[in-house]
């Protein structure tokens, strides 16, 4: 896989269309990775009584998961320097069956002059918003004309043997 670089991006440009699949067992997982107990994450009863539809996912789990098929377009998870969100809907997971969470990366803003890019993401369950504003920063190398430039230059040094690397 190429290595992706700024001049590669324009912005709308979508990086990654992902679908992930959230279980009980996901929860239950979570829980015990990251400590977070309470019990509105796995008891109907409890998350009900707290006048929720049920059982929620974490957010921080919604959070992270979002964020893996930016990553893995990237290929790079150092690439990504900086993400937020604000949570603006809940994750109901069903007691059997699964619940999916589709998320679209796409290119918002590009600073050339920073080597940054400005991606933001959405995070619906049927359709409907669970994470607002969300958005990470990514680090990319410039590319384009003055990488190939470069490249070139390196390429024909070596040809006459007066470079090394």
């Amino acid at each position: 896989m190429t290595a992706l670089t700024l001049a590669d991006l324009a912005v709308g440009q979508e990086l990654s269309r992902t679908t992930h699949t959230l279980t009980r067992d996901t929860l239950v997982r979570y829980a015990g990775a990251s400590g977070d107990f309470n019990p509105i994450h796995y008891n109907d009863t409890v998350a009900t009584e707290a006048g929720l539809p049920g059982v929620i996912a974490h957010g921080m789990l919604t959070m992270g998961t979002a964020i893996t098929g930016l990553v893995d377009a990237l290929g790079d998870p150092t690439a990504v320097r900086a993400y937020s969100t604000r949570f603006t809907g809940m994750v109901p997971v069903p007691a059997t069956g699964e619940v999916a969470l589709e998320v679209v990366a796409t290119v918002g803003a590009i600073d050339a002059k920073a080597g940054t890019a400005r991606v933001d993401l959405t995070a619906e369950v049927e359709g409907q918003k669970v994470l607002g504003r969300s958005r990470a920063t990514i680090a990319l190398p410039a590319g384009g004309d003055a990488a190939s430039e470069h490249a070139a230059d390196e390429d024909a040094a070596d040809e006459d043997g007066t470079a090394t690397a």
